[in-house]
Order: structure tokens, then C-alpha cells, then sequence
């Protein structure tokens, strides 16, 4: 008879465990505060450029040293001249347009990237609610913007405060000027950053992104101005709620008065309806948060 191949008689192969010396995580398991704040630190690291390539580091840098260098020539010139060329707010104001090109690469990079890469099952695998990535997110956003404003506005403070000839009671008065543009420059981050996020969130792709943020701002304006030139005063001092800057300015004017509206003659007008501006802005940044978190519990199912 034929004797058998060696194929035939080979040994089935058998598996072998190796042991590589892998063991299993014992340390302390930081849970969903730390990780909400890693986010956090991690967006607004984002929004900078930290952490990434020199050519996403150089618009956002490129803002940052515009709003300084103006807030620098303020501080000279009032240094030279011994008046006050702008308020802190009205500095907030002068510089809305940049925040909003701010906005609209910044938002993108926090909330577009995640959803074209397909990473969010990844972040929602650990012990971190749909909620907790969209605020997180928004938070880093807000203060971004809020440093992007409040900054400079040191700067502006610091110049005053050296140059005063009242001494410490003059620090101290330039101090409570300050306060409030501080307040007002937080109330255009919160407003700013709820929208744009929001816009940014729903697409993948970043241009469209920027674009769509863009549009938001910038398209609204038009209606401010056509309602602002109707036969009614009442519709004229009510324009500025169709869009988000003039929006913020009316919550300003009503809130905080000469120190926004002292010196400059073509600020808008808005009657008795300081208080409706205030209700919009809150209802507007409300609306907007909400919606962002809707938008993620739909990404998340």
C-alpha cells in the first residue's frame, strides 16, 4: 500500500498564549467631570492653534495681534492726548467684524472636523454624555471669543492705569469703566459662540461651515437696515433684533448707556425697548443651545 504524505500526517497547529506582560488598568478612574474638562482645555486649545500645524495657528494669531495692536494705539494715543478715544465697550463694538471671521474658522475646527472624521461613537463610548461634548464645546468657544475681547481691554487698562494723574483713585475709577466692558464682551462671546456652533454643527465639511456662519451675520444685516428706514418708530427702534450684532448692541445701550453710546452720534436707537432686546438676547442664546444639544442627541442615535 502506499504510504501516507506528509500532509496528510502533519499536526494541526495549536495556538500559543505569550504572555507580553499587558495588565489591567488598577489606577483611579477620573470619570465624567475630568473628562468634560479635558474637552473643555481641548477646544480652547484648538480654537487657538495649540496642538496643530503652524499654518492652522496663523489666523487666529493674526486676529489676536490686530484687536491688540488697536488696543494698543488706543492706550497711546490717550496716553499722548490725556482723553478717552473709546470705551471698553465701544472697543467690543468696533471689533464685532473680526469676531465674527473668528467664529467662523473657529467653530468649524471645534464641532465640523469630529463629524467628517467619524469619531464621535468613540468620544460617546466613554462616560461622556451627548450634553457634556456640546457644552463642553460651546464653553471653550465662549471663552475664546470672551479672551479674544477682554484682552485687549486689559491692555487698554493697563495703559490708563500708568498714566493716570489721579493716583490710586484713578486706577480705581479706570476699574469700574472696565467691569462693564468686560460683562459687555462676555455678552458677545455667549451670543457669538451659541450661534456658530450651532451653524457649524450641521455639516461635516468646514467651508460650508465658515460659510453658513458668515451668512448668519452678515446677511442679517440688510434687514436691520431696511427696517430701520420705515415709516414707523417704533419698527425702527425694533430693527436691531433681526440680527445678532445689532441685537447685542441694543442689550448694551440699555444696559450700560453713556459708557457705549458717550461720543459716538450714529449709535442705533432703541427707544423704551431696552428691555425686549435683553429678553431676545437670552431667548436667542437659550434657542440656540438647545438646539445644539437636539443636533447631538440626533448625531449620537
Amino acid at each position: 500500500m502506499p504510504e501516507p504524505s506528509s500532509a496528510a500526517v502533519r499536526p494541526a497547529p495549536t495556538g500559543v498564549i505569550h504572555d507580553i506582560g499587558y495588565q489591567r488598568y488598577e489606577g483611579p478612574r477620573l470619570g465624567r467631570r475630568h473628562v468634560f474638562g479635558a474637552l473643555y482645555l481641548h477646544g480652547l486649545r484648538t480654537t487657538f492653534g495649540f496642538g496643530r500645524s503652524a499654518k492652522a495657528k496663523i489666523f487666529p494669531w493674526l486676529v489676536v495681534g490686530i484687536v491688540t495692536l488697536v488696543a494698543v494705539a488706543l492706550a497711546a494715543v490717550r496716553s499722548q492726548i490725556g482723553e478717552v478715544v473709546a470705551t471698553y465697550a465701544q472697543f467690543a463694538d468696533a471689533m464685532s467684524w473680526l469676531v465674527i471671521f473668528f467664529v467662523a474658522v473657529a467653530a468649524p475646527e471645534l464641532v465640523s472636523r469630529d463629524l467628517r472624521s467619524g469619531v464621535l461613537p468613540l468620544y460617546f463610548s466613554r462616560p461622556l454624555p451627548r450634553t457634556d461634548y456640546a457644552l463642553a464645546k460651546l464653553l471653550a468657544l465662549v471663552t475664546a471669543l470672551w479672551l479674544l475681547l477682554g484682552g485687549p481691554q486689559l491692555v487698554m487698562f493697563l495703559g490708563a492705569a500708568f498714566t493716570t494723574k489721579d493716583g490710586m483713585r484713578g486706577v480705581w475709577n479706570e476699574l469700574l469703566d472696565l467691569l462693564p466692558g468686560l460683562l459687555y464682551a462676555g455678552l458677545w462671546a455667549v451670543v457669538f459662540a451659541s450661534i456658530g456652533l450651532l451653524v457649524a454643527s450641521l455639516t461635516g465639511k468646514r467651508a460650508f461651515a465658515a460659510g453658513g456662519v458668515v451668512a448668519v451675520f452678515l446677511m442679517t444685516t440688510p434687514i436691520v437696515g431696511v427696517l430701520s428706514i420705515l415709516p414707523s418708530r417704533a419698527a425702527n427702534e425694533l430693527a436691531g433684533l433681526a440680527s445678532p450684532s445689532t441685537l447685542v448692541q441694543g442689550v448694551g445701550i440699555w444696559s450700560l448707556g453713556d459708557l457705549l453710546v458717550e461720543g459716538d452720534p450714529g449709535e442705533m436707537m432703541i427707544g423704551g425697548f431696552g428691555p425686549v432686546y435683553a429678553l431676545a438676547a437670552v431667548l436667542l442664546v437659550a434657542g440656540a443651545t438647545a438646539l445644539l444639544l437636539a443636533r447631538y442627541r440626533k448625531v449620537a442615535s
